[in-house]
């Protein structure tokens, strides 16, 4: 058997060098339009391959028996081979670099397929993408090896092929040398899962193209073309086709052709203008599409064409929760589609390139890409032993080992000489999360010396240690800093490098929160060029749906793997099937492209800021606009913008007047005005809200006459009853347990005082304090309870304690609750928190309605869940609900549905019957057909099971979200840690 998997000296046998990517054509018509699939000088190989599944390389037979079949591409763990895995940090194997386990899988493929041969050409056989390394054998005979996951192996198989019936046999393993270079964070899949063709060429070709623009004036520029061609008699011709389709100029090729460009399109996210340079031989034709910019730092700001430009972006796993990561252009342009729509104008490709037309499409599409080699070897810190390393040892184990130097620049050279002529390409990445040693100083250099036009960015360099050199470095890179950090960075001058933050703000679950406060200081410091959200989608493995119709999703630990790390796949900006979170939501209005603020003057003027880097307002924008009183529309229209520069702002009069009296806001929604090939004319960009009048908004409420209450007691309840209803008081609760208005039951369960919440993904670190301290199972105990009739109201006093078994108390609660002759409740709360215990998750009241009584209107931030710091993507105003519609069925069930800022809400049946719940001051409620307990409880939204109530929470305070599953603590302020605060409610039957 070979063993070339396991020897860190042979990375690669009979491959072609790499080189920049481009599929020849037959003429000039299919090369220009581009589609690979039309070119006769390719052919496809996807289909059906013959395979074999073998659970050892070592024990597999010398003759493959082939059983069944695979579609190339895909990934064998979803054709029912092996099974899933998902392991985040530690490797899926024991670490003995350069050795594997004696049971490494293996996939055994063969296909045959027709060639018709002909003589003066060569056959060049391509696989764009293997996991984890490929043993190649051509009708019989061995031809090559290669690894490097994300990357294309090319072959020269000329010699191999014959004219007629071919035979070609691979073998995948699971595991190679290379798999301790790509522990990154997901699903880990195995085989063919990235297109395989063969390309045809004429012996004499053009080899490879480099091309590099570069601005000469205000209204020029260049671009140098250099060709490396395998017969110096060849004699390429080259032609420049503007991006409305004239032909600028036409010439021979020559050694360093550097080609002129007057009054030149720019290319941008924003603008991404697209020439073609078509290269023609008598032979073939090749075109490659060309975007003129130039990105360079100048005085710590990373500048594109000489102006500051910012980064709005996501990181982005090839992920499906069908296909894995076998993806195709038309799953990518979905992916692309939505984050556009959502105002996202860069890319991390985390952490690996993508297959080869990826930048392509990025290109046409207008997107910013940090490309990033195909390296990630964190799982050295989970060593045995490490723990007595500082962190900067424990990360940096590989990149200082001899063994890994050669692969590691190996790795980062295949990542830029393939995409080297991408525009869209503004950093190059040397990989994530492998610490820093000498490989990446001699990679980084090597990026540098090759490719002077672009950035080169690596996060690791936060563990150089001291006899480290980062100097090839452009930008600093920092994962998940604190606001504290960012701040001090830039007010203390710790480098003069502009700072990215390649990933921030943990999108996991219900999150991720802080999303605004980090784009404040993005705004605020010139240097500061973005950051990019962990991450783009959630990643799971569809199974199939359960039997009321949900979609089953499953993550680490769901496919009875040991080694595991549960739903931290499970972290994006969207569902698996692209379906927004609510955090994206938060994000897209966060990262919108104008803002507004009121300005002091006659009427209703605002001022308008255009944060797009090289758009006019007007010329991707419009402004509708809501006037709304007391939640409802009071006037609306529409406005054309202002000529507004980029980065620059105008004031804009508003024509409406503000109504007398009452909660006045101004609703302005920006959208586009022209149609892009991903976002439909008219499409929302986001919106801002101002308020031209605070107040508080009453719920529309009948006057209910009074009449006579009579107050009984006995040995456990105030009994308070008047002419339409009767409620009972416990004095062991210290609550209500029933209110019968009307002769109708409208609590069906006893009220609660609550301080619990199902925990979101990001409150997985303090999880632990507050289970610690009893939160989740704290029990109630009422004492001294008093209820007298005065001035024709029932007033109720009692002391409250929470407390949990075996644990001190948590809150202490003066409660009084007065109840009016109509049968309004109001109540009172003076809370006292135990200043040893944690912050609390949250503090309100629990009702428990009739299950019928499920249809909700508050006011409040909606329509979508609101919180304290997850509430930009919202916008405070009347909205309606169900219990159904406000649940957000995350894939780990947690808090959800909550809104914040409510001054109401009203919930009633068909009919009308149910409660109305408001507050002093505004508050928090939440409207679900489950209880926390069974929230917090099952691990899957598919086994979840509704409450026999509907659950109404009314809370004083609700602590934020945060994105602590992977970033810093939640902010102090978002935090319920106060130690003393008072709560009021007031519960109106209605009906």
């Amino acid at each position: 058997m070979l063993d070339y998997h396991e020897n860190p000296e042979t990375l690669h046998v009979n491959t072609l060098p790499t080189r920049a990517y481009c599929i020849p054509y037959h003429d000039w018509q299919s090369a220009v339009r581009g589609e690979r699939g039309a070119s006769q000088r390719m052919l496809y190989l996807g289909g059906l391959w013959d395979f074999a599944y073998y659970p050892s390389y070592a024990a597999m037979p010398d003759t493959v028996e082939y059983a069944g079949s695979i579609p190339v591409p895909s990934v064998w763990q979803t054709q029912g081979y092996d099974r899933h895995q998902y392991t985040n940090v530690r490797y899926p194997f024991p670490y003995d670099p350069p050795f594997l386990p004696a049971e490494n899988p293996v996939g055994a493929y063969r296909r045959t397929f027709t060639l018709r041969k002909r003589d003066g050409f060569l056959y060049q056989l391509h696989f764009e993408g293997v996991d984890s390394c490929l043993y190649l054998y051509v009708n019989g005979a061995f031809a090559g090896f290669s690894q490097v996951s994300h990357s294309t192996s090319a072959f020269d198989i000329t010699d191999w092929v014959s004219d007629g019936e071919n035979t070609l046999e691979v073998r995948v393993l699971k595991w190679c040398f290379g798999s301790y270079l790509e522990d990154q964070d997901k699903f880990r899949m195995s085989g063919i899962f990235r297109d395989v063709y063969i390309l045809e060429r004429p012996e004499a070709h053009v080899e490879n193209v480099r091309i590099r623009t570069a601005l000469t004036g205000t209204a020029a520029a260049e671009i140098a073309v250099t060709l490396n061609v395998t017969d110096e008699r060849l004699d390429p011709t080259l032609t420049l086709i503007a991006p409305d389709g004239s032909r600028l100029m036409k010439r021979k090729a020559s050694d360093g052709t550097v080609l002129q460009v007057g009054d030149p399109m720019l290319w941008t996210a924003e603008t991404p203008a697209l020439y073609t340079l078509v290269i023609q031989t008598d032979a073939e034709v090749i075109a490659q599409r060309i975007g003129i910019r130039e990105v360079r730092v100048e005085n710590g700001v990373v500048l594109l064409n000489g102006k500051p430009v910012k980064f709005r972006g996501v990181n982005r796993h090839d992920s499906d929760p069908v296909t894995g990561y076998a993806i195709s252009p038309e799953q990518l342009v979905r992916d692309l589609r939505v984050m556009k729509r959502h105002n996202i104008n860069a890319i991390r490709t985390s952490h690996y390139p993508n297959a080869p037309w990826m930048p392509e499409l990025c290109d046409r599409y207008g997107f910013y890409l940090i490309s990033e080699s195909d390296i990630e070897a964190h799982g050295t810190v989970m060593l045995y032993g490490c723990g007595d390393m500082n962190l900067k040892q424990k990360f940096s184990i590989v990149p200082r080992s001899p063994m890994f130097q050669e692969a590691i620049l190996d790795r980062v050279q295949r990542n830029v000489l393939r995409d080297e002529n991408r525009p869209c390409i503004l950093l190059w990445s040397l990989g994530n999360e492998a610490g820093f040693g000498p490989a990446f100083e001699k990679a980084g250099r090597w990026v540098k010396d090759y490719d002077p036009t672009r950035l080169c960015h690596y996060e690791g360099m936060f563990y150089a240690q001291e006899d480290s050199d980062t100097s090839m470095l452009d930008v600093v890179s920092r994962m998940y800093p604190s606001l504290r950090e960012i701040t001090a960075y830039f007010e203390e001058k710790q480098d003069s490098r502009p700072l990215v933050l390649c990933e921030y703000i943990h999108a996991m679950g219900n999150g991720p929160g802080d999303a605004q406060e980090y784009q404040k200081l993005i705004d605020r410091y010139p240097g500061f060029c973005g950051g990019f959200v962990w991450e783009f989608c959630d990643h799971a493995v569809d199974a199939g749906g359960s039997a009321e119709g949900k979609r089953k999703y499953h993550y680490g630990g769901d496919s009875g793997e040991t080694l595991h790390d549960g739903n931290f796949c499970v972290d994006g900006l969207t569902y698996p099937n692209r379906r927004p979170h609510t955090g994206f939501l938060e994000y897209k209005n966060v990262v919108r492209p104008l803002r507004a603020r009121l300005i002091p003057a006659d009427g209703v003027t605002v001022e308008l800021s255009n944060r797009m880097d090289f758009l006019y307002a007007d010329e991707y924008a419009d402004l509708r606009y809501e006037l709304v009183h007391n939640g409802r529309i009071a006037a609306e229209g529409k406005l054309a913008l202002a000529h507004i520069p980029p980065h620059g702002s105008a004031e804009v009069r508003i024509p409406v007047v503000a109504p007398d009296g009452g909660a006045v806001l101004l609703n302005l929604f920006y959208r586009t005005v022209s149609e892009h090939p991903l976002v439909p004319a008219g499409h929302e960009l986001g919106f801002d809200q101002l308020t031209l009048r605070e107040a508080r908004v009453a719920p529309e409420l009948p006057e209910r006459q009074a009449g006579t209450l009579i107050l009984e007691e006995t040995e456990t309840q105030f009994l308070i009853q008047g002419e339409r209803f009767a409620y009972r008081f416990s004095k062991l609760s210290g609550l209500f347990e029933g209110m019968v208005f009307d002769g109708r039951e409208r609590l069906s369960a006893p009220m609660e005082y609550n301080i619990w919440r199902a925990p979101a993904d990001n409150d997985r670190y303090i999880r632990p304090e507050w289970e610690g301290a009893g939160f989740h199972e704290a029990q109630t105990r009422a004492n001294g309870a008093s209820a007298v009739l005065k001035s024709g109201a029932v007033i109720i006093a009692v002391h409250v304690v929470l407390a949990a078994v075996y644990r001190q108390w948590i809150v202490k609660i003066g409660a009084e609750f007065t109840v009016d002759p109509g049968g309004a409740i109001a109540m009172r709360l003076t809370v006292e928190k135990n200043a040893d215990m944690p912050f609390l998750p949250r503090f309100g009241v629990r009702l428990f309605l009739p299950k019928d009584c499920c249809r909700a209107a508050y006011y409040g931030f909606g329509p979508t869940e609101s919180y304290a710091d997850k509430r930009h993507g919202t916008r405070l105003g009347l909205f309606h609900t169900t219990a159904a519609e406000n649940h957000e069925d995350y894939i780990k069930p947690q808090e959800n549905g909550s809104h914040h800022g409510c001054d109401f809400v009203t919930v009633t049946e068909a009919r009308g019957a149910g409660l109305c719940v408001r507050s002093d001051t505004p508050f928090s409620m939440n409207l679900s057909p489950y209880t926390q307990e069974e929230l917090t409880a099952k691990p899957h939204n598919y086994e979840l099971v509704q409450s026999e109530h509907t659950v109404l929470c009314a809370d004083y305070w609700q602590s934020g979200l945060g994105s602590n599953s992977c970033g810093p603590e939640l902010l102090p302020g978002y935090r319920l840690s106060e130690t003393r605060f008072a709560f009021s409610l007031r519960i109106d039957p209605t009906g």
